[in-house]
């Protein structure tokens, strides 16, 4: 099956940046949507943003729109989130997950990653 692993995560100062990176395996990133989650101490898991498998169009929940860009390299086989203007707020686990040929109207993903750790602190 296929594989997500992120990374990039790490401790970061209210301001700061992280790009995270979330690379697959067993099959190629095109054609998938993918997805960034975040889950934030004590709370439930919620979408970050999302790269359509069909037309990469994006789409971003409201509390990020304008600091975070969801992107893809499908040569590399990764997807991207450049988070910018880290708040505290920002803190939690980031999951990627995918959906061959999907768009972001997605409800149900058929693979998740391990997840990586964003701390914003000061």
């Amino acid at each position: 099956q296929a594989q997500l692993v992120e990374s990039g995560g790490g401790l970061v100062q209210p301001g700061g940046s992280l790009r995270l990176s979330c690379v697959m395996s067993g099959f190629t990133l095109d054609y998938y949507a993918i997805g960034w989650f975040r889950q934030a101490p004590g709370k439930e898991r919620a979408r970050v943003s999302c790269i359509s498998g069909k037309d990469s169009s994006t789409t971003y929940a409201d509390a990020v729109k304008g600091r975070f860009t969801i992107s893809r390299d499908d040569a590399k086989n990764t997807a991207y989130l450049q988070m910018n203007s880290l708040e505290p707020e920002d803190t939690g686990v980031y999951y990627c997950a995918a959906l061959y040929w999907s768009d972001c109207n997605v409800r149900d993903w058929d693979y998740w990653g391990q997840g990586t750790q964003v701390t914003v602190s000061s």
